[in-house]
């Protein structure tokens, strides 16, 4: 029996980072909001990949992203007192400013505020095909027990990689040769490190490298120094060589070798001290970091984002070091004093597309500047700037690129986003 449609006026596809705020943005501007999760909860890498300490929405001393993410970030760790960095100082290491929450209660405050703004939220379905008909889309979804067909006037792909982009036959691009690893997020404990020896750990880590015990990625930071490894309990310093979100095949590859790896890791206990060391926690789901991006009317340049170009269409702001993970580790790259990038319009807009637009990071933009745009409180600010775009564009019957920039910027000011000055 095929199923009744349904009209709405705006379909967001992904409840990750980017996802979950351009849902409650289109919903709290009057639009009639759907959103579709293959999971079974919102926040994505904040939450089911367990990288709960996101970042910046901060920069030389001034507040450069808020709105709807940043108001869920701080109600999350003000319910459970956490204190909040002084984010009128200038932190010597970037990630000074990071805020740790708790993801699940970050999940569970995102739920509350979609369901509060009006969002109909479609936990465990996903795209099954995309059409283009008269006035917008038609979107299939499946799931456990049900088949969906939605009719929209405007799509929003959050899915991290382009899922929907690519389905509807609008071109992406990624590094052929190459992606950045992935990284599975637990914690160790039930050692001291203060008792710890560095440099006889340091050797039986060197030796087991040597003999296969570990591998090349199980420590993300080639030539470091193992302590480290474990004064973070591990949390955050693993690597996971070609982990790929892009197919349910190359995210499941992903997450055996992440859970490999931390085993490996865990078996590693008989470095002196560590003799009753046991995992704390882990998450379900190894995190990646990139996967396809779009081709948009504009692409943003590593140069555009190191030099804080301007843009007449400049919908947000993003501030965070140019930060590549390779095999040989990371070594973020700051932005010079004062420079902060900013987000046109058009890098959200797919190349030749009508009615559709992407937030988060699979932003239009080279591979050097998509890794520092990647990043949680950029893919938020996107996707308030996506909702806003997607309900005004809904609203008047118009794609994206003719919603007017004044009313964009007027509707996401009076839901306390922060819009850079016009160039």
């Amino acid at each position: 029996m095929t199923p009744t449609p349904e009209h709405i006026e705006v379909l967001v596809v992904g409840g990750g980072t980017a996802g979950t705020i351009a849902a409650i943005q289109s919903a709290k501007a009057g639009a009639k909001t759907s959103l579709i999760e293959r999971g079974s909860q919102l926040g994505g890498v904040t939450t089911t990949g367990g990288v709960n300490f996101p970042g910046l929405f901060h920069a030389w001393g001034k507040q450069i992203i808020s709105g709807i993410g940043w108001d869920l970030v701080r109600r999350t760790a003000l319910l459970e007192d956490r204190e909040l960095p002084d984010f009128s100082t200038i932190p010597e290491r970037h990630w000074h400013h990071q805020i740790r929450i708790n993801g699940s209660l970050y999940a569970a405050l995102a739920e509350e505020s979609c369901l509060e703004a009006g969002v109909d939220l479609c936990f465990y379905e996903f795209v099954s095909s995309i059409e283009a008909v008269d006035g917008g889309w038609k979107v299939k979804s499946v799931g456990p027990g049900i088949e969906r067909i939605i009719h929209c006037k405007v799509l929003i792909d959050c899915t991290g990689g382009a899922d929907v982009v690519g389905m509807a036959g609008f071109p992406r691009l990624r590094d052929p040769l190459e992606t950045q690893p992935g990284t599975l997020m637990f914690e160790f404990g039930g050692y001291e490190v203060s008792a710890l020896n560095g440099d006889a750990i340091q050797r039986q880590y060197e030796n087991a490298l040597n003999t296969g015990a570990l591998k090349a990625g199980d420590f993300a930071t080639k030539s470091g120094r193992f302590i480290s490894f474990l004064q973070k309990g591990g949390e955050n310093a693993q690597h996971v060589f070609g982990a790929d979100g892009s197919t349910s095949v190359s995210q499941t590859k992903a997450n055996i070798e992440g859970r490999r790896s931390m085993l490996r890791l865990l078996r590693f206990r008989t470095l002196p001290g560590c003799e009753n060391a046991r995992l704390l926690r882990a998450q379900q789901e190894t995190a990646v970091r990139e996967t396809w991006r779009i081709e948009g009317e504009y692409s943003i340049t590593q140069s555009d984002y190191c030099t804080g170009r301007q843009f007449a269409d400049s919908v947000c702001y993003s501030f965070y070091p140019i930060d590549l993970h390779t095999a040989e580790g990371v070594k973020p790259v700051p932005l010079e004093e004062g420079v902060v990038a900013r987000i046109p319009l058009r890098a959200l807009i797919p190349k030749y597309s009508h009615g559709l637009l992407v937030a988060g990071r699979s932003v239009a933009s080279d591979r050097m500047a998509n890794s520092a745009l990647r990043v949680q409180a950029s893919a938020m600010a996107m996707g308030q700037a996506a909702g806003a775009c997607a309900a005004l564009a809904a609203q008047g019957d118009v794609t994206p690129g003719a919603v007017k920039l004044s009313e964009l910027h007027h509707l996401l000011r009076s839901h306390q986003a922060v819009v850079p000055s016009p160039a």
